[in-house]
């Protein structure tokens, strides 16, 4: 059941502390399911540890998650190969697609590598809602910080375009990360973007950011926009999920 235009949920979040289990679906995750629209059955949910080398204790504990909240979950790993025949058949059978963090720089190469790239828009345009967590977060992107690369956070600039904003993750928990997304919007290295706290979400209706959401109390949002030579922040209004 395809939402009614192209959605995607981009957060710093997502998966919250559970009982029993590693993690458990937060209410960002939640909202992307009731964006989809489904009703009357199971949602289905596939999940991409790519960003993290499809780690088999990741994918076990996306399942444990799964089952506890009542969705329909599979998986799409190309690590050592891909695990299903056809990927964009198997995405465009889903109601929520659901990218986990990590390396952004290796998940979009090896998404391109793959086709999933262009799976992942044949998706979108279908009303399959996209969200994601951090790299899960920025591909969506044109670009935004990443540690991709090592512990001083550099600029990615080569994220799937489907919005044609940037995007900062983490903004208030790793002290780099709203500093260099500052100074690279202001010198044009990226486009005016929006940037997340941990806990923080936000909600694209085809290419504009319509609301700012948040899981955990005094999670922000912010518009981030150059003025001349340099950035101007703006807070954004938050909806307490």
């Amino acid at each position: 059941m395809p939402a009614d235009q192209p959605t995607i949920l981009a957060t710093s979040g997502g998966a919250v502390a559970a009982a029993r289990i590693r993690w458990g679906v937060g209410p960002l995750t939640d909202l992307a399911v009731d964006l989809s629209g489904v009703s009357g059955r199971a949602p289905k949910v596939c999940f991409l540890g790519t960003a993290c080398g499809d780690s088999p204790a990741l994918v076990r504990d996306f399942y444990d998650a799964a089952q506890a909240r009542g969705f329909h979950g599979s998986h799409l790993q190309l690590f050592t190969m891909p695990n299903v025949e056809d990927i964009t058949a198997h995405l465009l059978e889903q109601d929520v697609v659901w990218v986990w963090g990590g390396s952004v720089a290796g998940l979009l190469a090896m998404w391109r590598l793959h086709g999933v790239d262009e799976a992942m828009r044949t998706a979108w345009e279908s009303g399959v809602v996209l969200t994601g967590v951090s790299a899960g977060s920025i591909c969506w992107h044109v670009g935004g910080t990443t540690d991709s690369f090592g512990p001083e956070l550099r600029p990615i600039t080569n994220g799937l375009g489907l919005l044609p904003w940037s995007n900062g993750v983490h903004y208030d928990s790793e002290e780099q990360r709203r500093p260099l997304f500052q100074s690279l919007v202001a010198d044009g290295t990226l486009p005016t973007g929006y940037a997340t706290d941990d806990g923080a979400g936000l909600l694209y209706r085809g290419t504009e950011m319509v609301q700012a959401y948040a899981e955990r109390d005094g999670a922000g949002a912010y518009l981030v926009e150059r003025d001349g030579d340099r950035a101007v922040e703006t807070e954004l209004d938050v909806t307490r999920l």
